[in-house]
């Protein structure tokens, strides 16, 4: 004998797929998710627009540093204080051949490309052996035996009130780094009487 199979009956005035409701959970639950993504990633790019200034101004006197030292020759770094840009200054002249102070004009000596900032991001100031700077040009040099001057340099983000500070050491020509505002005391001719 032949058991009798159950066949269940056909449905077809259930429908299938998702409720109002139930889609109306998931848009709420995908808007407050890209919420705190694009929440969290503002935080995160003004900082790294700082952080990014930072990398490449240090990339610029690293250069500077090595060039000078492997081609025997003083490089110079110019900051731009008004319109927050840097370039490296070299010892050539446009047309490849050595520049020569007091003969070759400064128009015609080799600098690379202005460098802006990145957005947001400023020179709060350059100090240079002690003098501060805030709104004209400054020129640091960099000699061939790695030495440079003595210059500290403050990048800042006045929208968001963060800073960071390079301070290139005059012997040696390397750089430090520094998360915020940083000043050295500089000696004074009261200190050696």
């Amino acid at each position: 004998m032949a058991s009798p199979l159950k066949v269940r009956p056909s449905r077809s005035n259930q429908q299938s797929g998702f409720t109002i409701l139930e889609l109306g959970i998931v848009l709420l639950i995908m808007g407050m998710v890209s919420l705190a993504v694009s929440v969290s990633f503002d935080a995160l790019v003004p900082r790294e627009r700082l952080n990014t200034s930072v990398r490449e101004l240090a990339d610029v006197l690293r250069r500077a540093r090595s060039e000078s030292v492997s081609r025997n020759a003083e490089y110079f770094v110019e900051y731009d204080m008004v319109e927050h840009r840097y370039r490296m200054i070299t010892p050539l002249s446009v047309d490849g051949l050595p520049w020569i102070e007091g003969v070759d004009h400064e128009d015609l000596r080799y600098a690379t490309n202005w460098e802006p900032l990145r957005p947001g991001v400023e020179f709060d100031s350059v100090t240079l052996a002690g003098t501060i700077y805030s709104e004209e040009l400054v020129r640091v040099r960099f000699d061939p035996l790695g030495s440079a001057s003595d210059h500290i340099i403050q990048l800042s983000q006045p929208r968001y009130e963060v800073a960071f500070t390079l301070e290139v050491l005059p012997l040696t020509g390397l750089i430090r780094f520094h998360e915020g505002i940083y000043a050295r005391d500089y000696p004074t001719d009261l200190d050696f009487n």
